[in-house]
């Protein structure tokens, strides 16, 4: 997709990369295969080039054989999968990197174990989602993961090279004494928020569990309260969930949520599956809000210690720990010091950028020898093993 930061947590990641590779000097051209939505940031503002492809079209190899680009950068496995194949044969000299965004595979794997009322294990993990996903990170010569936890199932779990991957997180500024002086304070806060791309189907299903059994509880110990749910694209089946009777309000898409986030209490993140980083407990936490979240939505951010009872999975837990952040000032200042210190100690940009940078300069020095430490990598190359290149072409040739 084209890249939508206020959106979705995907697109601020994309973006974020973006002027990574722009603030080190690179020219910059930006691809995609899907129209622009009216979300969609403008590249060309940032002095980008944005290119219109196709999908399973040959005009494909003639833009990159005539780009022939230092690095192709593939968002998300399914890119990697559709075009990964011809920048190798047209662009071999390109070093291939893939960025995961988050785990497709272990969050399809969390998906069915919830559907099926499992706990999940490791016969979930194996899902055909994260085969395809291994897949293309053993094709790309390096792959970026955005959480600590998804590096440890990589490499531990999977037994995938550490060679191969790259820890790169979501790159904040710091957030100074300054900035916190600034935010409204808890007396001038009120009510609950949450937010999220409903395209996304952990985002419905958190909102579902918030209406049938955590915001009852809530509403019911605090009757002035109300809930506010925002984010792009909500269907007919989210937005009829509002109620302004139980408090319970569906606004839909939001041009500001810092504004949103600085007005609220409490951000609710009930998400019982998903992966990688969550970006509304970010644009909670620098703006000051305290977050109540499950394990899930807590992962790759927050430790159990770190969390002063943040982090709950059972709907009474939850809702328990949401009243208590709501009405006392104690509670709320403590849960909001420990996420300034989680972001300034473990998100800074400034702490991730040179490795990174020195990490791409490395492999494209010796990229030959790289790939060829990559055996499994070469073998997904032969022809046998290329399913999706022939279907590719196949299309390509039936829609002539």
């Amino acid at each position: 997709m084209w890249p939508e930061p206020k959106s979705s947590a995907a697109g601020s990641r994309m973006l974020q990369l973006i002027t990574l590779f722009k603030d080190d000097g690179y020219e910059i051209t930006f691809a995609c295969s899907n129209n622009k939505t009216e979300n969609a940031c403008s590249l060309e503002t940032l002095g980008i080039t944005e290119i219109l492809i196709q999908l399973n079209h040959d005009s494909f190899d003639d833009f990159i054989t005539n780009l022939q680009p230092t690095i192709v950068l593939f968002d998300r496995f399914i890119s990697e999968e559709q075009f990964g194949w011809r920048v190798s044969e047209f662009s071999p000299h390109s070093l291939r990197i893939l960025d995961t965004e988050d785990l497709h595979g272990l969050r399809k794997g969390r998906t069915l174990a919830v559907k099926n009322n499992k706990e999940f294990n490791s016969e979930y993990l194996l899902n055909d989602t994260m085969k395809r996903e291994l897949a293309s990170i053993y094709r790309c010569d390096l792959s970026l993961i955005i959480s600590k936890v998804e590096m440890q199932l990589l490499t531990d779990d999977l037994k995938v090279d550490s060679k191969l991957l790259h820890y790169i997180p979501f790159l904040l500024e710091s957030i100074t004494k300054e900035d916190i002086a600034k935010l409204p304070s808890f007396e001038s806060r009120k009510d609950f928020v949450t937010i999220g791309n409903f395209l996304h189907e952990p985002n419905c299903d958190a909102v579902l569990q918030l209406k049938r059994y955590i915001w009852p509880i809530i509403k019911k110990a605090l009757p002035k309260a109300n809930l506010h749910i925002y984010g792009a694209y909500a269907s007919q089946k989210v937005k009829q969930l509002h109620n302004t009777n139980e408090g319970f309000y569906v606004h839909g898409f939001s041009e500001d949520v810092n504004t949103i986030m600085q007005q609220s209490k409490v951000c609710l993140a009930p998400l019982r599956f998903g992966a990688g980083l969550k970006g509304k407990i970010f644009d909670a936490l620098k703006n000051g809000t305290p977050s109540i979240m499950t394990s899930v939505a807590a992962e790759g951010i927050f430790l159990d210690s770190e969390t002063n009872n943040d982090i709950q999975d059972s709907p009474e837990a939850f809702a328990q720990r949401a009243i208590e952040l709501h009405t006392s000032k104690c509670e709320f200042y403590d849960s909001q010091n420990i996420g300034f210190n989680i972001l300034n100690t473990n998100f800074l940009k400034l702490n991730f950028i040179s490795n990174f940078q020195a990490e791409v300069s490395r492999i494209l020095r010796n990229l030959n020898t790289h790939r060829l430490q990559n055996v499994t990598g070469q073998v997904l190359q032969h022809q046998s093993l290329q399913s999706s290149k022939y279907l590719s072409k196949w299309i390509a040739e039936k829609n002539k």
